[in-house]
């Protein structure tokens, strides 16, 4: 069996269990939000070597989670123990819940897309950037800083600079943004938490989803759209196809994805005029669905054909042994 970890209004979600349906397979979805007011969870250790995990959704029969091959850790919500009133005790709730959780996913010998605490680790940009700069991808000048004084004499030397944030918190997603007279004035917040700066880029952005070892490059040209800076704020106004990626290039993405832990990535990388690939980002649960209605890349069955496949036969993988 195949479990999803989601919830049930995600697009990608139900477009990879339509996927999954046509190639017959098995699959659960369980949503982190429905616990504890919908669901509960049982874990049994005992004489037996391997210890039974079961998962009850709702009104429907114990998951015996024992039956599980593969699983895909989509974006999943947070738990939700809205019965508890104290904020205190609702921290608490929320970290029993976290850690009970955590140790499961840690136990499952299960094929992962992706393990949960290698997407969390993953997500770290000041990790990416290191890495992305070790494997030898051409990454922007950047400086992460909490120092007014570092900052402004980063962005202060005339040239374009973006800055954006180091993590995207539920329900306070930013965009990427210039540096502009406002931002000069406020660099003296840094103090209050670190800000990543970056020289600005210039050129065509390429998205490229890594699924196992397919990649599945689109380019995406906002230079004229309302936001080029950020063409998700103006995705219908970027001019979006697919394209190819430098043999070279292709591989420095997939040892970095193997290096990262991760069975799927998609990369943000900005496309310079003479041809150079610069590394911004990787996001471990970034979407596809618009890339792949725009381009026709088989993105979605190649999520199902990976989940499919590790489904099909008995995984050993166990969690990476570098990871905490």
């Amino acid at each position: 069996m195949i479990l999803v970890v989601s919830f049930p209004d995600d697009p990608h979600a139900a477009a990879v269990g339509l996927a999954l349906d046509r190639l017959g397979e098995r699959w659960e979805r369980i949503d982190l939000a429905d616990f504890p007011e919908r669901a509960s969870l049982t874990f049994s250790y005992g004489p037996a070597r391997t210890p039974d995990f079961r998962v009850r959704l709702g009104r429907r029969r114990d998951l015996r989670l024992g039956d599980v091959r593969a699983a895909w850790w989509r974006r999943p919500r947070p738990f939700a123990p809205d019965g508890v009133v104290s904020p205190e005790h609702r921290r608490f709730a929320e970290r029993e819940w976290r850690d009970a959780t955590l140790g499961l996913w840690r136990a499952l010998r299960i094929t992962w897309v992706n393990d949960p605490v290698a997407a969390d680790v993953a997500a770290l940009k000041t990790w990416q950037l290191a890495l992305a700069q070790d494997i030898g991808l051409p990454i922007p000048r950047t400086i992460v800083t909490s120092d007014p004084r570092r900052a402004r004499a980063f962005v202060g030397d005339g040239r374009p600079r973006i800055y954006k944030t180091l993590h995207a918190e539920r329900g306070l997603w930013r965009p990427t943004r210039r540096v502009g007279a406002a931002e000069m004035r406020l660099l003296g917040a840094v103090r209050h938490a670190p800000v990543i700066f970056q020289e600005h880029v210039p050129g065509v952005d390429v998205r490229v989803t890594v699924v196992g070892r397919r990649l599945f490059p689109v380019e995406i040209d906002a230079r004229r759209s309302a936001s080029p800076d950020d063409f998700r704020l103006d995705f219908a106004g970027s001019k979006v196809r697919a394209c190819r990626l430098p043999t070279d290039l292709g591989r420095r993405l997939l040892r970095m994805t193997r290096r990262l832990g991760l069975a799927y990535a998609a990369f943000d990388l900005r496309r310079r005029r003479h041809g150079e690939h610069v590394f911004l980002e990787v996001n471990p649960g970034g979407q596809w669905l618009g890339f792949e209605q725009i381009s026709g890349l088989p993105i979605t069955d190649a999520v199902a054909g990976l989940l499919a496949a590790a489904a099909r036969r008995r995984s050993t993988v166990r969690p990476s042994p570098w990871l905490p």
